[in-house]
């Protein structure tokens, strides 16, 4: 059964990791285009994302299908109407002030479309720069739902936090009259998502209580009893770092998996062996694992990932979509900025999560979601779907 907008009463915004790529046209030596006429016959796009420091996995899995998207997008050639595409790529190491440096070295030799980080404080910068500089941004992994309508110039190829939350609250069949208790640390992250779960799931009928659990915090056992106590509908866990075991194994040591569906974002491979106990026993919320979508697209990315060498993952979705889009700002836009903005406002297509939506108003990207869970599969575990979260159903509340 397909999650229907109907089912979870018009889910508004959820939000996760940013892409940045950088693209201007370069004039062959004549100034005019190879047959005579005006217009760029190259243009070079700036990958701007993480190939070193802790979020170096991320960035590797959104390269991994960036390249994979040009060569599906351009059969091979890395052309489109006659136009070469060259690529640059810069490492931003997580590090804003090294994005932002970049990003001007690009701008500062003509490129003009930038894409690709997977840190949403970098992606806040990229914006910025998109901004003042008139270039295309296209963001991607960066979940934070700041940057969708943050400016005109900035577009995003993956998903946002708020349709994570969205998608946490499909795991019921009605909303309205539910209690959501959210378990997550008490910081700035934790209380992002009790935030978000209260202006999303809140706003459709639910009744939203935080257990937030202090950072230093090793103990989990009596905030697990606090969880069970309040006999809340749905748990949303919300955690991240190194207590993530110690956490999972006190949840389910209490009986709280076996009481109380319990929901969490199911991350990229490496964490698929990282809840211990409790790993058939949790309700993920997924944004793309190979085996979710189902068609000829993805099933292209995939062949093409690991043809090359590397495996379909969290993220690689984010990198392929960011190919595809510029592929299409080049061909309808000709590298003028002002064209490829109007080119992608409205720009429908079929990627590896199927009918994929760039928003006119906010630039959001409308995309289907998964639930999924996670299945032994001899020392390891690994996911199968559960369902389909339909796109609009999903879809983040327009941005203002």
């Amino acid at each position: 059964m397909r999650v229907t907008k109907k089912s979870i009463l018009g889910a508004a915004v959820v939000a996760s990791a940013l892409v940045l790529a950088a693209c201007a046209p370069q004039a062959s030596p004549g100034g005019d285009s190879a047959d005579g006429g005006e217009g760029p016959t190259e243009v070079t796009v700036g990958i701007v994302t993480s190939e070193t420091g802790p979020l170096a996995g991320y960035g590797a899995q959104y390269l991994d299908g960036f390249k994979a998207g040009l060569e599906y997008a351009t059969d091979g050639t890395n052309e489109v109407d006659g136009i070469a595409i060259e690529v640059e790529y810069r490492d931003d190491a997580g590090d804003p002030d090294k994005a932002v440096t970049a990003a001007k070295e690009l701008i500062g030799a003509g490129v003009n479309i930038i894409a690709g980080t997977a840190s949403s404080g970098v992606a806040l910068a990229l914006a910025e720069q998109a901004a003042q500089n008139k270039v295309l941004y296209i963001a991607g992994p960066a979940a934070t739902d700041a940057i969708t309508g943050i400016n005109e110039y900035t577009f995003r190829s993956g998903r946002q936090s708020a349709q994570d939350v969205a998608t946490a609250g499909t795991f019921l069949d009605d909303i309205e009259g539910k209690t959501i208790a959210v378990f997550a640390q008490d910081n700035a992250f934790g209380q992002g998502n009790v935030a978000a779960v209260e202006a999303i799931l809140g706003a459709q009928g639910a009744t939203v209580t935080p257990v937030l659990v202090a950072e230093d915090v090793t103990e989990f056992t009596p905030f697990a009893q606090q969880v069970l106590a309040g006999a809340p509908d749905l748990v949303f866990v919300a955690w991240a770092g190194a207590t993530s075991g110690a956490m999972w194994q006190a949840m389910s040591q209490q009986g709280v998996l076996d009481e109380i569906p319990v929901v969490t974002g199911l991350g990229d491979a490496a964490t698929f062996g990282a809840y211990g106990e409790a790993s058939e026993k949790i309700n993920f919320l997924n944004h793309y694992f190979a085996g979710a979508p189902d068609n000829d697209v993805n099933e292209a990315m995939v062949e093409l990932i690991e043809g090359a060498g590397g495996t379909p993952d969290l993220f690689s979705p984010d990198g392929f979509n960011a190919a595809l889009m510029i592929v299409q700002a080049i061909k309808e836009g000709k590298g003028d900025v002002d064209a490829m903005i109007a080119a992608l406002e409205g720009f429908e297509f079929e990627g590896p999560k199927g009918t994929t939506t760039v928003r006119a108003g906010d630039h959001a990207l409308i995309q289907e979601m998964y639930q999924a869970k996670l299945v032994a599969d001899g020392d390891t575990f690994v996911p199968e779907l559960v369902d389909t979260a339909d796109a609009d159903a999903v879809a983040p509340a327009e941005a203002k």
